[in-house]
């Protein structure tokens, strides 16, 4: 089971039990996607919680996903904002592969939110420059990025022009199993995920923070 970096199992099973319980599509996607021998790029349950709550304060109505996997922060995600808005809520999913997002689709209409959901199989950059040249530019609350790092700086930009004022932005893996600390690490990736947080950090169109939570989540609040 994927979990938050450097958490013992008993603090876990603690998180697991002090936090809201997860709806029964949740829980079965966590606990199928743990069998794949991919299930390490699968969010944690406490991630999944901790995003459905910025949701709920946010009140979002619209979000947007780059990097689907099997599903599970997308149904986290889709789950608050049809709560907020029963009426109108709506979650782009960015992904390219038919293979995991069929699974995908299996939880959303378990959990009853696959109407609310437009998954589009594209390369994600392409996908949000199509839709900032539709005029949805800052007319979303809510973005979360885990996908391929290198091109986490394309997805920061874009991600910028589609939020409005006040929206969220959340970028995954952030702390990189802790690869990032480590000097003598100067792969693609690692310099990708130390570039965007210097990056954010010194951004005057965001207020940005690191945190610790599953594998290091950068929370970048638009100006």
């Amino acid at each position: 089971m994927s979990s938050s970096l450097g958490l013992s199992p008993e603090i876990i099973r603690y998180l697991a039990g002090a936090n809201p319980p997860e709806h029964p599509a949740l829980a079965r996607c966590r606990e199928e996607t743990a069998r794949l021998p991919e299930a390490r790029m699968q969010i944690s349950p406490e991630q999944g919680a901790f995003m459905a709550a910025i949701a709920h304060m946010l009140s979002a109505k619209r979000a947007f996903e780059v990097g689907v996997f099997t599903g599970y922060s997308a149904l986290a995600t889709a789950l608050a904002l049809k709560a907020a808005h029963p009426i109108g809520a709506h979650l782009l999913a960015c992904d390219i592969s038919a293979e995991w997002s069929t699974l995908a689709r299996g939880y959303w209409l378990e959990a009853g939110v696959d109407d609310i959901i437009d998954l589009v199989l594209a390369p994600a950059a392409e996908t949000l420059d199509q839709r900032v040249a539709a005029g949805e530019e800052g007319s979303y609350d809510l973005g979360f990025i885990d996908a391929d790092k290198t091109g986490y700086d394309a997805y920061y930009e874009r991600g910028l022009k589609l939020l409005r004022p006040g929206g969220v932005m959340l970028f995954d893996n952030m702390l990189w199993s802790g690869r990032v600390v480590d000097p003598a690490d100067t792969s693609a990736d690692t310099t990708a995920i130390r570039a965007l947080a210097q990056k954010a950090k010194g951004d005057d169109r965001v207020r940005s923070v690191l945190t610790a939570v599953g594998d290091g989540v950068l929370i970048c609040v638009k100006r």
